[in-house]
């Protein structure tokens, strides 16, 4: 019981504890460098909430819908590109520049998903992956000048509003990223909820079913897709302010087979879980990368220095283990501890002895 009441108030101690993280000056060793509202960890805890919303906006997809994108992480690249492109080409101030950027997102997501969804499975799987890839060559090629290359291209410092340059106002980027993170979870939220949402369920169940009640899978499945983008295209424009430029890692497919990783860590499907695998697996990138450059592994024989000096090797280790350990993804941990708790017996108290009574001898 006590763990089923915990279960049912952890969202708004969570809630709670991200509205006061910036005014905090407690430390905590071994999760953080530091007091928690210092303005790297602040920095961190963003990263941490934008990505958090991003896996939250890809389960539309994987764990609503049951479409398995390779592609969602063009649409987050096209936000912040596209943002950046029109705020230094076309000397536009930034908030019309995001708003343009989001609707080329949001575009861009309406006509590859058009394409993309005329086919279903492995095929779906495969044309995303090959837009994916289009769009990191084209990334790569720099064509005009325009993206960059290899390098990224960084945000004029001149274009952004001074309240968003410097370190002093890393508090202000964390407020956007949690703004990010609530409008993710209301558009999830009302999305799944609404009549839209339980067709997407039972697209995921059995489309041939729902092909047989009269309605078309594809009109619904689009939608998912084009909502899923815009939502990725949103979280490009915060990628953008809060690494001060647009990269070239955020088009290729690791970015989305990482956003994958994250969905099934915390549990894909259900209403918290992608938000706690992209906060834990976005939190243990960093961390652990800080850990496999230590001196404490740089000390280690060489047989455990060589593969814990591997943030990758790391994080895949995590991975496996929760996967094995917990089925369903973390959030499915306190149901797992109850179910575990049902199956312990109970020693029931032992009834006095009644003596029995002698028989007379015949």
């Amino acid at each position: 019981m006590r763990l089923r009441r915990a279960a049912r108030w952890w969202p708004a101690a969570f809630g709670a504890a991200l509205l006061l993280a910036p005014y905090s000056a407690l430390p905590l060793p071994g999760l953080l460098d530091g007091p928690i509202g210092s303005a790297g960890n602040l920095q961190l805890l963003a990263l941490c909430l934008v990505f958090g919303a991003l896996a939250t906006g890809y389960d539309l997809l994987l764990g609503r819908t049951g479409l398995l994108s390779f592609g969602h992480a063009l649409y987050f690249a096209a936000g912040s590109y596209a943002t950046n492109t029109i705020m230094v080409e076309s000397g536009l101030s930034f908030a019309a520049s995001a708003v343009l950027g989001v609707l080329a997102g949001t575009a861009l997501a309406a006509l590859l998903g058009s394409v993309s969804l005329r086919v279903g499975g492995i095929a779906f799987s495969m044309v995303t992956l090959a837009f994916a890839q289009a769009g990191s060559i084209l990334v790569e090629r720099d064509p005009g000048g325009a993206t960059g290359g290899e390098e990224g291209r960084a945000v004029p410092a001149g274009r952004l509003p001074g309240a968003l340059i410097g370190i002093q106002h890393t508090v202000n980027l964390y407020w956007i990223s949690l703004a990010y993170l609530l409008v993710t979870l209301a558009a999830v939220t009302w999305a799944v909820r609404s009549p839209v949402g339980r067709v997407w369920e039972g697209i995921k169940e059995n489309e041939r079913r729902v092909e047989v009640t009269g309605l078309r899978p594809y009109g619904f499945k689009l939608v998912a897709f084009v909502l899923a983008g815009a939502l990725a295209a949103l979280g490009g424009v915060v990628h953008l302010l809060l690494t001060g430029g647009a990269t070239p890692q955020t088009t290729t497919s690791d970015f989305t087979l990482s956003l994958l990783v994250m969905v099934v860590l915390g549990g894909s499907g259900s209403r918290w879980g992608p938000l706690i695998g992209g906060v834990l697996y976005t939190w243990a990138d960093h961390r652990l990368g800080d850990l496999a450059g230590s001196g404490t592994v740089g000390g280690l024989p060489a047989v455990l220095r060589v593969p814990l000096s591997q943030p990758l090797f790391l994080l895949g280790t995590l991975f496996v283990a929760v996967v094995y350990l917990l089925p369903g993804g973390v959030v499915r941990l306190p149901e797992r501890i109850r179910s575990a708790a049902r199956r312990v017996p109970s020693h029931p108290t032992p009834s006095p002895s009644v003596p029995l009574r002698e028989e007379p001898s015949p």
